[in-house]
C-alpha cells in the first residue's frame, strides 16, 4: 500500500472539483435560451451521432443527509402525482424527439435520482413505453436504474428484467448501524443480502454498488466489516466516493456534525484501504474511483482507453452526446451543457405550455474543449499524451499550457507526476492527488476560486 506523508495531505487538500463535467457547473449561464438549445437539437439530429440518456426521477421518502442530488420529499407520493411527473418527462421527450427530427439510437439509457425504485410498476411500464415511442432503446447495450434497497421487491425486479434493464445500480454508502443513523438512511446488510439473492435468480449480472467513504462515524473497524460484506455480494462493479461535506452549499448537511467526520489523514486511509483490498479480492481499480471484475465493460473500457467521464461518473461511453430528461436534468449536446429547471412548479408549466424547461447551459469556446479533454484524460487515463494532443488540436503542448509548467514542474517534484518522452503520467502517488492535478488546466477556477463552493480534494 502506498504510503503518504501527512504534510502533503494537508498541503493538498484544498476545495475543489470532481471534474463530471469541465467546465464545471457554477460556471454555467443562465442566459442560455430555449432557443439556444433548440439549435444544438436540430444540429445534432442532422448528424449521424447516436446519443446517451438519462431521466432523473426525483422521488424521495425520506432525506438522507449526505446527498447533495435535487430531489423531492414526501412520505408517500400518491399514484397521480407519478403520472404527472411521467406525463411531463414524456411530454418533454416528445418535444426534444420532434426538434431532432426522427428516432435517435440510444446506447446508453440510465434512470437516476433520487430513487427510480420509488415508482409503481405502472409508472416504470408507462414511462419505458413513452421513452421507446421517442427513441431507439439499443437494449443490447447499457440499460440501467439506480435502486435504493429500501424500495424494491421481487416483483418490481421482474417488472425491470422484462422492460430490458441490464444494470441495476444499488445505493448502499456504508452498512455499519452507527453510520446510518448519522445519516438517516437504514438498510441492513441481510436485507441486501437476501435482495440480491432475488436479483440473481431473476436474471440480473450486471450490478453495481455504490459506497461512500468519509462519512460521519466511519472508522477503519467498520468500514472494513463494509468491505468484507460486500465482497460477498459479489457485485460486478463498485463506486466508492469520497464525501464532499459542503453544508454552506447543501443546507441539510449541516444536520451532520462535523466532530464526527473523519479526519482527512483518517479518510485516505480508509480509501486506501478499501482501494488495496479490492485489488487483493480480484477487482481492477478503474481511474479514480471506480473498481470493476474483469469481465465487466468498464473494466474493458479501461484496458482499451475508451473510458470517459460525465455527470453519471465513470462509464464506457458508448455514444456521442447525452441528453437529459426530467427535472433538474443535464445534458451534453453538441459541446454544450444543458440544465433543466430544478423547480417542480416551472417544469410542469413550461411543458404544458409546450416549451422546453431550459435554466442554464454553456456553449464550451474553443480553449473550454481543449481543457476538457485534457482534465478528462488526466481523470480516465491517468495520462497526458503531448503527441496525441497534437495530433489531436494541431497545438504544441508546451505552448499553448505555458502557463501551467511551473505547477507542472512542481507536481514532479512532488512525486505526483513523471514525464517521459511525449508523455506526462500520473504516479501511483499522484492517483491520490489526481483532483489537485486536474485543477492545474482549470482556467476558471484560477479566475475566481475562492467565490466556487467545492468539496475538499481528500
Amino acid at each position: 500500500m502506498e504510503t503518504v506523508d501527512r504534510k502533503l495531505i494537508e498541503k493538498y487538500n484544498v476545495k475543489g472539483p470532481r471534474y463530471t463535467s469541465y467546465p464545471t457547473s457554477p460556471n454555467w449561464e443562465s442566459s442560455f435560451s430555449e432557443e439556444a438549445y433548440k439549435t444544438k437539437l436540430i444540429s445534432f439530429g442532422q448528424s449521424c451521432k447516436s446519443l446517451s440518456l438519462y431521466i432523473h426521477v426525483p422521488f424521495c421518502e425520506s432525506r438522507c443527509y449526505f446527498c447533495a442530488c435535487s430531489v423531492l420529499i414526501h412520505k408517500s407520493f400518491p399514484q397521480n402525482f407519478q403520472n404527472d411527473y411521467i406525463d411531463s418527462v414524456l411530454k418533454e421527450a416528445s418535444l426534444v424527439q420532434k426538434i431532432v427530427g426522427g428516432r435517435k439510437s440510444v446506447k446508453q439509457f440510465h434512470i437516476g435520482g433520487g430513487t427510480p425504485s420509488y415508482l409503481s410498476i405502472e409508472s416504470l411500464e408507462r414511462l419505458m413505453a413513452g421513452i421507446s415511442d421517442c427513441f431507439d432503446l439499443d437494449f443490447e447495450s447499457e440499460i440501467a436504474i439506480e435502486i435504493d434497497p429500501r424500495f424494491i421487491d421481487l416483483e418490481k425486479l421482474r417488472c425491470l428484467k422484462k422492460l430490458g434493464f441490464n444494470r441495476l445500480s444499488f445505493g448502499i454508502q456504508d452498512f455499519s448501524e452507527k453510520v446510518q443513523a448519522s445519516i438517516n438512511r437504514f438498510h441492513s446488510f441481510e436485507v441486501v443480502s437476501d435482495l440480491f439473492k432475488d436479483v440473481r435468480n431473476v436474471g440480473f449480472e450486471n450490478i453495481n454498488i455504490d459506497l461512500i467513504y468519509g462519512l460521519p462515524n466511519q472508522t477503519m473497524k467498520r468500514f472494513k466489516q463494509t468491505i468484507e460484506q460486500v465482497f460477498k455480494l459479489k457485485p460486478s462493479r463498485i463506486a466508492l466516493y469520497s464525501f464532499a461535506h459542503i453544508p454552506q452549499a447543501i443546507s441539510h448537511q449541516k444536520l451532520i456534525k462535523e466532530e464526527e467526520l473523519p479526519s482527512p489523514s483518517i479518510k485516505l486511509d480508509l480509501f486506501m484501504y478499501a482501494r488495496n483490498e479490492l485489488e487483493k479480492l480480484g477487482y481492477l481499480a478503474i481511474a479514480m474511483d471506480h473498481f470493476a471484475l474483469p469481465s465487466d465493460p468498464l473494466a474493458e473500457a479501461f484496458e482499451n482507453q475508451s473510458l470517459h467521464r460525465n455527470f453519471m461518473g465513470y462509464t464506457t461511453r458508448p455514444a456521442d452526446e447525452f441528453i437529459g430528461l426530467g427535472y433538474s436534468s443535464i445534458g451534453f449536446l453538441e459541446n454544450t451543457f444543458i440544465q433543466n429547471v430544478k423547480s417542480l412548479d416551472s417544469y410542469f408549466k413550461l411543458l404544458k405550455e409546450d416549451r422546453l424547461p431550459v435554466a442554464r447551459g454553456l456553449l464550451l469556446s474553443e480553449d473550454d474543449r481543449i481543457r476538457k479533454w485534457m482534465i478528462y484524460e488526466i481523470m480516465c487515463h491517468f495520462k497526458i499524451d503531448m503527441k496525441l494532443f497534437k495530433d489531436r488540436y494541431g497545438k504544441i503542448f508546451g505552448d499553448y499550457f505555458h502557463n501551467e509548467a511551473q505547477e507542472i514542474r512542481d507536481f514532479e517534484n512532488e512525486g505526483f507526476l513523471k514525464t517521459e518522452g511525449n508523455v506526462i503520467s500520473v504516479t501511483s502517488r499522484g492517483k491520490m492527488f489526481v483532483r489537485n492535478i486536474a485543477m492545474i488546466f482549470d482556467s476558471y477556477l484560477k479566475k475566481d476560486r475562492e467565490k466556487q463552493v467545492f468539496s475538499k480534494t481528500v
